[in-house]
């Protein structure tokens, strides 16, 4: 594709910026076994994640990517996990490889920057200070700071009005389905990562308009401002 030009890049976390699958199984498992129920296991909360921590409990309760538990199980669980996750955030977390280094790239070339994740605030902030990320972004959207999370678009939305530049000309990068209909209905350009969670689908199956395996790999499909505003 031609090189483009975005006025501003939104980037998701989980699967994209950091692997956290490591620190959520941890917190599942302990989550399951406190209720008497099996682990789950890291394979298996990797096609559950990318929905919020609440979706991910759900869905480890009924062993599936479907279906909802049962709202008295469910009652029991999630604050065991919430307290869990909150004690074991970025323990075990760590940045993808190239993260730190395209990130780099695209603000010295003068590209502005935000993060915009499912996950809830309390959660994002602490593991982005803890990685060493959180002074990167211009503005960060939570799982919690909108009325909606991807696949709506508001977060996205919400996020260039935050920056305070139209969204004509805007580029998402993700890893999930989610970021890819999200950026579409908000009319951003979408690049994917082919390392994240996309509960077991391979990513290029919802055509976004680039994939990756690297940071790194972001001078091929933006132009080089040369720290140019």
């Amino acid at each position: 594709m031609q090189k483009i030009n975005p006025e501003f890049v939104l980037i998701d976390l989980d699967g994209t910026l950091i692997d956290s699958v490591p620190d959520l199984a941890f917190c599942v498992d302990a989550m399951m076994k406190r209720i008497g129920l099996p682990e789950r296991g890291q394979s298996a909360v990797r096609q559950w994640v990318g929905n919020g921590v609440q979706r991910l409990v759900e869905r480890a309760l009924v062993n599936s990517v479907d279906g909802m538990p049962d709202t008295s199980i469910m009652n029991k669980a999630y604050p065991i996990f919430l307290e869990l996750y909150a004690e074991n955030n970025s323990q075990r977390s760590k940045v993808y490889d190239g993260v730190v280094e395209g990130i780099a790239w695209m603000k010295g070339n003068g590209y502005r920057v935000g993060c915009v994740t499912n996950k809830a605030e309390a959660f994002t902030i602490p593991l982005l200070k803890d990685k060493g990320l959180f002074d990167l972004f211009e503005v960060i959207v939570s799982g919690d700071t909108c009325a909606e999370k991807k696949p709506h678009p508001m977060p996205l939305l919400h996020a260039a009005q935050l920056m305070g530049v139209g969204t004509d000309n805007a580029l998402m990068i993700g890893d999930s389905r989610s970021d890819v209909k999200a950026a579409r209905a908000a009319g951003f350009a979408i690049f994917c990562m082919t390392y994240g969670y996309n509960h077991g689908e391979d990513i290029r199956n919802y055509e976004p308009d680039v994939v990756m395996n690297s940071f790194m790999e972001l001078p091929n499909y933006l132009l080089e401002k040369r720290g140019g505003g």
